[in-house]
């Protein structure tokens, strides 16, 4: 149970709290009235107004705003809705103390002071405070989410108006609008925002606009019947090229949006088998200079993978060697991902073949082996048992040299699942076949390793 240690001196016997980091010890009374506690423009506590709002709601939904000290219960760490004083003068949340006294504990959880008297006593006036300021809270809050909804929708109507720079200014609002607050969102999904801004977007549709209005899509919850319209050929033809061509946050933007679109989707080869779609991402996930895109890269390349019909088309461009050249550099997240779209296309001849062909291979997937994590290791070990079953005598070699059968045995003597183990074991194997015993052991250098 989490103890909570107050920052200084905290009476409520004399109504006193120490408020702030100056040290300054205010009564109740004063902090009502100067408004300290309510974070200026002062209180009004035990108004109608005021009583009507639900305390317990407004906590919820103030959850991430800062709240004062002496509004947290010592107990639980959270903010109280019905204090209660000790004895002792400490107060906590009426529910986390009976809890303490139903667990046997007949002391004050903050001091340890052994208790005279085991009542409670409801703190009313915190209690006031309390409501009070998060009622003020509560309701700016609400006042900000109605002046963001109701610019949103004055941006909505601009756009109908709107043409050439005016309509990229307008949707550059917006998109700023919808990414820092919620309530927009909804107020431009609730009133066609998603269908006018669609509508925005064509073969004649400038980057500029292009760019603004994925911006704001691609933060917004997309309808079944929204998804059908913006994977229309001109609308996707658009997002390709601005991946191509855009800067970093527009690729990126454009790349989670076309990711969005194909969940789920059975396509054909209208996006999939873009090869200009396919050629861009390997774009993005190989730009050092900007490291934020290759998860959103790497996402959609293996929701690209997904489609079995648009494989062989993948491992055309030069996928393969260029994944398996960002290997050593990626974090985990990322490998996993890397990793699931070389084990995919391992599974096609010409992708076996890819793979053998490209020196960096088996070095760094054998080095992920028992490395990041057992996804990681399966995958690792789906691939490396495609090379070396393609090309038994050359790959397996490799492989020894790499340190394999030393990692295959790390695997095996580990906790993993007993598919894992087998498939190391099946590997193993493969790769002694050229050996004699006494040679593969010397090789591998198994001794050091079993020591």
């Amino acid at each position: 149970m989490p103890m909570y240690q107050p920052s200084g001196p905290r009476r409520v016997g004399d109504l006193k709290f120490d408020v702030g980091g100056g040290g300054q010890v205010l009564d109740l009374e004063t902090a009502v009235k100067d408004g300290i506690l309510g974070g200026g423009g002062g209180l009004v506590c035990g108004g109608v107004a005021a009583e009507k709002l639900d305390l317990k709601k407004m906590i919820e939904e103030l959850e991430s705003i800062e709240i004062p000290s002496v509004f947290i219960c010592p107990i639980s760490l959270e903010p109280m809705q019905d204090p209660v004083t000790l004895c002792t003068g400490q107060t906590y949340e009426r529910s986390n103390i009976l809890k303490w006294f139903n667990l046997g504990h007949y002391t004050c959880p903050t001091t340890m002071q052994e208790l005279w008297d085991d009542s409670v006593t409801p703190n009313k006036t915190l209690h006031q405070l309390i409501h009070s300021w998060f009622s003020q809270k509560y309701s700016a809050m609400k006042k900000r989410s109605e002046d963001v909804q109701g610019r949103a929708l004055e941006i909505l109507e601009t756009l109908k108006k709107v043409k050439g720079q005016a309509r990229v200014q307008a949707l550059k609002e917006l998109r700023q609008v919808v990414t820092a607050h919620s309530s927009a969102k909804n107020t431009v999904v609730d009133n066609g925002g998603i269908a006018l801004i669609s509508s925005l977007l064509g073969p004649f549709t400038s980057h500029a606009v292009g760019s603004e209005a994925i911006g704001t899509l691609v933060h917004l919850d997309l309808s079944s019947e929204s998804k059908t319209s913006l994977m229309q050929p001109a609308k996707i033809s658009l997002m390709v090229d601005m991946l191509n061509e855009g800067s970093i946050e527009t690729k990126i933007n454009c790349t989670k949006l076309i990711d969005v679109l194909m969940e789920g989707k059975d396509l054909e080869s209208e996006i999939a088998s873009s090869l200009s779609l396919v050629v861009g991402l390997l774009r993005l996930v190989k730009d050092k200079r900007h490291s934020k895109g290759v998860l959103p890269g790497l996402s959609l390349l293996k929701t690209i993978c997904s489609h079995e019909s648009v494989r062989n088309s993948v491992v055309s461009v030069g996928t393969v060697p260029q994944v398996v050249e960002l290997l050593p550099s990626l974090n985990h997240e990322c490998l996993e991902l890397a990793l699931h779209i070389l084990e995919v296309l391992s599974t096609l001849q010409e992708g076996r073949e890819a793979l053998r062909c490209c020196a960096k291979t088996i070095p760094s997937v054998v080095g992920l082996l028992m490395k990041v994590s057992e996804t990681c290791t399966q995958l690792a070990l789906s691939i490396l048992w495609a090379v070396c079953k393609l090309a038994p005598d050359e790959c397996a070699s490799v492989a020894v040299e790499a340190g394999l059968a030393a990692k295959l045995l790390l695997v095996i003597q580990s906790g993993c699942n007993p598919t894992l183990k087998q498939r190391a074991a099946e590997l193993l194997k493969l790769c002694s076949l050229n050996y004699t015993t006494t040679t593969f052991i010397s090789k591998c250098k198994l001794t050091r390793t079993i020591q």
